[in-house]
């Protein structure tokens, strides 16, 4: 009873702290909720593909590509640029093309994951090594697309990206705009905060729900030994599959959510470092264990924005010889190196099997 008492109110003082969060940020401006809601935005992505790394053990370095269909989705139904590229459409849309977030989400979902089962299909007989190699090759083909799809018709518009997006509406309210509240006034980064916050949580309980059903004990099956896992009777292909498209409907999310915040996409934003450091993410956290990924993805999502302000004043220390971008790279690699070295399964590690609660000594 007591146990349950203080689980109640571990629960209730990480709720409270969560939702006064960017209000006491808020002050010391809209860049420090920015970085929060970016941090968020990875969290999404690192739980995404902890199920395909974590769960199922399946190495994915184009994560990214999911993360590219998905904002690019919401780019083009929630913008002008199609009205543009295709006059003809003005008739059926007089007022523009604004589709509704809440339809872009699940349709973002279910496109991603499309293309996350699509990816899968090829890679069933691959591991380690050479199922890197071609998801990379995957994520890297996905942000050409992008890229050259400016001709013969326009559909991207290329490098120079998708300006001029809709912001996220919830129930006809617009979160880019400050609002009023009680006398508070809360800024469009802090709407978004909450908005992804909602996300995270809903994602995090689909997870642990995935982790202790059927399925996610399929997926750490094949993790641990595939060829047992099938000689158990486990469809080991239906399960692959199912490990890509589930973590990619993740990622299609996210796209959709970066998009309606950022307001502008382009190749740029989806490059191959991108996938490095959600997979680092998810390493430096710990595999297969939610709470390791979402300290992973905070730390390298708010890492390089706070090191910021530790570069510039050794970029002023070494009279202007260092590039402060270069040096920021280098403090945050220096980090990295030193906790895996010190914590090699990762920040918060999943406890492993039959040891917690293990009698001391080992007897019974």
């Amino acid at each position: 009873m007591k146990l349950h008492q203080h689980s109640l109110a571990t629960f209730a003082a990480a709720a409270v702290a969560l939702f006064v969060l960017p209000l006491l940020v808020q002050p010391f401006g809209d860049g420090w909720v920015r970085i929060i809601d970016a941090a968020l935005l990875y969290v999404l992505l690192a739980l995404g593909l902890n199920i395909v790394v974590g769960y199922a053990g399946l190495l994915d370095l184009g994560y990214v590509a999911f993360y590219a269909v998905g904002a690019y989705l919401f780019a083009l139904v929630a913008s002008p640029h199609l009205l543009t590229t295709f006059p003809a459409l003005k008739a059926y849309f007089p007022n523009g093309l604004h589709t509704s977030l809440w339809l872009v989400v699940p349709l973002g979902a279910c496109v991603a994951g499309l293309f996350g089962v699509l990816l899968g299909a090829p890679t069933l007989k691959l591991r380690g090594d050479y199922l890197a190699i071609v998801t990379l090759g995957f994520g890297e083909i996905i942000r050409e697309l992008v890229t050259n799809l400016n001709k013969p018709v326009n559909l991207t518009n290329g490098a120079q990206g998708l300006a001029n997006i809709d912001a996220a509406r919830v129930f006809g309210i617009e979160l880019h705009r400050t609002k009023q509240v009680f006398g508070f006034e809360i800024s469009g980064v802090t709407q978004y905060y909450y908005l992804f916050l909602l996300l995270v949580l809903a994602s995090v309980f689909v997870c642990y729900r995935l982790e202790r059903s059927r399925i996610g004990r399929a997926w750490m099956a094949i993790r641990e030994d595939e060829i047992a896992a099938k000689a158990m009777g486990i469809n080991t292909r239906d399960m692959k599959l199912l490990a890509f498209g589930a973590g990619a409907t993740f990622g299609g999310v996210s796209g959709v959510m970066f998009a309606s915040f950022q307001r502008f996409v382009s190749p740029e934003s989806f490059a191959l470092n991108e996938s490095v450091m959600i997979v680092a993410m998810v390493v430096l956290g710990g595999l297969g264990h939610i709470p390791g990924v979402i300290l992973g993805a905070l730390l390298l999502a708010a890492l390089p924005e706070t090191l910021r302000y530790v570069a510039g004043p050794l970029q002023e220390m070494s009279g202007g010889r260092l590039d402060a971008s270069i040096l920021r790279q280098l403090l945050i690699s220096s980090a990295m190196i030193a906790i895996m070295l010190m914590r090699p399964r990762g920040l918060w590690p999943a406890p492993e099997h039959g040891k917690a609660g293990a009698p001391k000594g080992g007897q019974a």
